[in-house]
């Protein structure tokens, strides 16, 4: 039998893979299934953003640029200055990327030293599993975090044992927060960034989610400095481009010259015709606040349902994300209980990593008639 990387052969499968299987299965026998678990929401893209797709494909399709079109990283740089008031070198301070899994999964190729003395990255759990899964690939030692109630939610590498932070090499946070949608206040991120300036660590700001929110306005890690510091952007939830994959990075000019060194021997050059649509997202800021506003409904219709069930919400009001705490505490045997009962689909917090036992995520995907009807079979359920 071929070998096999042992690193891949070692993962467990992905989660979001299992909750598709067991969505699949009851649809197989017939079954009404509601979907609050893959965050992938349904409201169809705006029509200027497909229609800059589609009027600019190419009747020959060459090899697109690494670097990506001039106005793409102009439009980031446009989209930065509105929303941040940061003010960045289109030419060297913005990548693009094919949306922001590839970046995130490819970072520590560039920026960690499996043999040397910088061997560690540090990365949130509960959280996004790429983190984690980018770092072993790359032969890197992993120090993941838990993110709690009792540490409100934030990641603090002051506080890491010294063992740690010798080693520490890339460091990740994720304001909002997935799958919690907890936000970092401006002091935690004005500290975290000066911690990057007066450290030999990649500090990396996940902050695809930080046009969706319902109260508080989450604010970037570009506004507090830029030196050895990159944050990763995607029109994917803000812009309904999930399919479409783009997004670029931003940050400091000398992190972005090395990772641009690295992107050509992997392939990650975003095609023309996604970025003129990408260029166009990020130039409006109007779809992306009726998208907030569709988001807040919803999370408006589960807040009252919960406060209702007498369910308790975790985390904060970031991304489209609900973090709730498992009624009876096994959140794996309560969505389970769920799918099989009501055909709801929710993803067991220990999915995505120490510090989620006993919680669920809600993705609030569906739309406003499929998320009432949920939970009506939600509230009958016996409790």
């Amino acid at each position: 039998m071929p070998v096999v990387n042992p690193v891949l052969a070692a993962l467990p499968e992905y989660p979001i893979i299992r909750v598709e299987e067991a969505k699949r299965r009851l649809e197989q026998a017939g079954r009404e299934v509601f979907d609050f678990g893959t965050g992938d929401p349904i409201e169809p893209t705006p029509e200027f953003i497909r229609r800059a797709c589609a009027e600019n494909v190419p009747a020959v399709c060459r090899y697109p640029s690494m670097r990506g079109l001039p106005e793409l990283r102009k439009a980031a740089t446009g989209y930065l200055q509105r929303r941040f008031g940061v003010t960045l070198d289109p030419e060297t301070q913005v990548l693009p990327s094919l949306g922001s899994k590839e970046a995130i999964f490819t970072l520590p190729f560039a920026f960690l030293d499996a043999k040397g003395q910088k061997n560690t990255a540090a990365f949130p759990t509960p959280g996004y599993p790429v983190f984690e899964a980018g770092t072993l690939f790359a032969g890197g030692v992993c120090h993941g975090v838990p993110l709690v109630p009792a540490n409100r939610f934030l990641i603090e590498p002051w506080t890491f044992p010294a063992a740690v932070r010798e080693r520490l090499a890339i460091l990740w946070i994720n304001y909002p927060h997935n799958p919690t949608g907890a936000l970092a206040p401006a002091d935690y991120l004005e500290k975290i960034a000066r911690f990057a300036a007066e450290n030999d660590v990649v500090v990396c700001s996940d902050e695809c989610y930080v046009d969706i929110y319902a109260t508080e306005r989450p604010r970037s890690l570009l506004e507090f400095g830029t030196k050895n510091i990159m944050a990763f952007f995607s029109c994917s939830k803000r812009s309904g481009m999930t399919g479409y994959r783009t997004g670029f990075m931003a940050g400091d000019a000398g992190l972005m010259k090395t990772f641009a060194k690295l992107r050509p021997n992997v392939g990650t050059a975003v095609q023309t015709f996604v970025e003129k649509a990408g260029a166009a997202a990020w130039s409006d800021d109007a779809h992306a606040a009726e998208r907030r506003a569709l988001f807040a409904k919803k999370r408006a219709l589960f807040d009252a349902f919960f406060a209702e069930a007498r369910i308790e919400r975790a985390g904060g009001d970031g991304t489209f994300f609900l973090w709730f705490k498992a009624p009876g505490g096994d959140a794996e045997a309560y969505a389970s209980r769920l799918l099989e009962q009501a055909g709801i689909v929710v993803i067991p917090g220990p999915y995505f990593g120490k510090g989620g036992e006993g919680f669920c995520r809600v993705a609030l995907v569906p739309d406003l008639k499929t998320c009432e009807k949920a939970l009506a079979k939600w509230k009958a359920l016996p409790r």
